[in-house]
């Protein structure tokens, strides 16, 4: 035997030096930069910093501190931090395939009656195989592993980016129920004043009943939108609620709001009187001083860069799935051709009688060396394996293309929103001017005789409509704002050399099981740019 053992381990070296020297299948070399609108710019340095943290454009510190709790208490981003720790785990296990794939020490021990002789059979083995990754198997698998890593961290990047708009989204809107309930009460307060001037001017026999419910119809309409105006500010706040993983109670103190300017809306609003009737302050300053609503200082007439869009996380992510699916493909071609491994067995095995052991000097046994084995037969099976894997492969570039084409849409609907809800509002103020006009003509008019209650009746109502709408509109542009921002990809730059997991979720998990180095600080660091 040990004559042969030479041999044998110059057959083994001869496999372990084209080992690892082929690996089959494409080598993904990157995508082309996608195509962008001509107009945008192309830099060649893509500084992520101009929105990076664009909610603070709003100058806002109730919404700051909202984005930061959301950072550190959603728990969406939470679970995607473990998906992660999963990926990694992951990757060192794929990673762990490049190793010998077989180390089993075994042993066993028996009794054994046979034909009135007992014996005791006793044995200790080590095995061990090395399947040699010569056209790349392994490798591939590494490399898919790889980029499905980095594909998570690119998630934990998109929920970052979407979380902080969907917390931006949701205060605008709290905000706007705000500023809406504020001009209702305004209105309330008008049209109280104008049914008591019916009911005087009915009382007196001046007009007919017909006007004095007409007043109280409108008033009670008016008063009955509040309600629902208050239940849609609750579900704003129960939505921010829910993204920063607490109760509705903390997040109403964070809330809280008194704006100077409307601090008392009544005498700055109806303080004026004309002939003894009721008059509304002319003019957008006092009119629309209700700024609840932050508006983002945001030039909309700025070139787009590009490269920012190249950079958002679920492009990345898409490309990420690229790159995995083209390595599977020489993975599946590796099992068209056969597999070297290498083998090892030393042990001990002994069957002797009662008493005996001392004569187990020959159970002592030593094997080592080459094996292959190849799928011959198999071929139609595997063709098609890698077929599917590279369908596969074309659909994610489709997909990444695909994504590419949303991203491109997303910033254009947000921007042209934000530019043509400008112009919107520049009109509906106009409109409000023109309404307070009209009602303070028609309530003299009528008040006067000169008109019928239906005039100021249709000019109450435009009042009301138009301040209300003013406010709607007001949430959107700002609701435009962030979706502009989250069509380039802003917010999840703040992660950057943060960690994705707590301190107190990496300490629970290290009690639990032997984390090794997985949970140390520094390897659950987020890298500081993309990928």
């Amino acid at each position: 035997m040990t004559g042969k053992l030479p041999k044998i381990g110059l057959s083994v070296l001869t496999v372990m030096m084209i080992s690892g020297c082929t690996k089959l299948g494409p080598d993904f070399m990157g995508l082309e930069s996608p195509s962008m609108p001509a107009k945008w710019q192309h830099k060649q340095e893509r500084s992520d910093e101009t929105i990076a943290q664009w909610w603070k454009t709003f100058n806002d510190s109730t919404l700051n501190t909202l984005v930061d709790k959301a950072y550190a208490q959603n728990l969406d981003i939470k679970s995607a931090g473990l998906r992660i720790l999963q990926a990694r785990a992951a990757l060192g296990i794929t990673e762990g395939l490049s190793f010998p794939q077989q180390q089993t020490l075994s042993g066993n021990a028996a009794a054994v009656r046979n034909n009135g002789s007992n014996f005791e059979a006793a044995g200790l083995n080590f095995d061990i195989g090395w399947e040699m990754d010569i056209w790349g198997k392994y490798a591939r698998g590494i490399e898919s592993s790889e980029a499905n890593l980095y594909a998570t961290l690119a998630s934990y990047n998109d929920i970052m980016t979407s979380i902080i708009a969907e917390v931006a989204r949701n205060y605008i809107n709290y905000r706007t129920s705000e500023e809406r309930i504020a001009y209702a009460e305004r209105n309330v307060l008008i049209q109280e004043r104008v049914t008591r001037m019916t009911e005087i001017q009915f009382n007196s026999g001046n007009v007919s009943e017909l006007d004095m419910q007409q007043a109280r119809s409108q008033l009670y309409n008016t008063r009955s939108a509040i309600p629902a105006l208050e239940l849609s500010r609750i579900k704003s706040r129960n939505a921010i609620a829910l993204l920063l993983g607490t109760d509705a109670l903390s997040i109403s103190k964070t809330l809280r709001y008194k704006h100077p300017k409307y601090s008392d809306p009544k005498n700055k609003y109806i303080g004026q009187e004309k002939r003894g009737v009721m008059q509304i302050k002319e003019g957008t300053s006092d009119l629309l001083n209700v700024a609840m609503i932050p508006q983002a200082k945001l030039n909309p007439y700025n070139k787009v860069d590009a490269g920012l869009i190249s950079r958002r996380p679920d492009i990345k992510i898409a490309e990420y799935n690229v790159q995995s699916n083209s390595a599977l493909i020489g993975a599946k071609m590796a099992e068209l051709y056969p597999s070297f491994t290498l083998f090892g067995n030393i042990g001990v095995n002994a069957n002797n009688a009662i008493g005996s052991w001392g004569t187990t000097s020959n159970a002592l046994g030593v094997s080592v060396g080459p094996a292959f084995s190849w799928n011959i037969f198999q071929y139609g099976r595997i063709k098609n394996q890698i077929r599917l894997q590279d369908a596969v492969f074309e659909e994610s570039l489709v997909n990444y293309n695909k994504k590419v084409l949303s991203a491109v849409t997303e910033v254009s609907d947000a921007l042209n929103g934000y530019i043509l809800t400008q112009k919107q509002q520049v009109e509906n103020r106009k409109a409000v001017d023109a309404t307070v006009r009209a009602f303070n003509i028609s309530v003299i008019q009528y008040n006067d005789g000169l008109v019928n209650y239906q005039r100021l009746l249709t000019t109450v109502e435009k009042l009301t409509a138009t301040q209300d709408r003013y406010a709607t509109i007001k949430g959107s542009l700002s609701i435009n704002a962030i979706l502009f921002y989250k069509a380039l990809g802003g917010g999840w730059q703040i992660n950057k050399g943060k960690s994705y997991l707590s301190a107190e979720t990496a300490e629970r998990m290290k009690k639990r099981v032997d984390w090794d180095m997985y949970l140390d600080d520094n390897m659950t660091r987020l890298p500081k740019g993309m990928q």
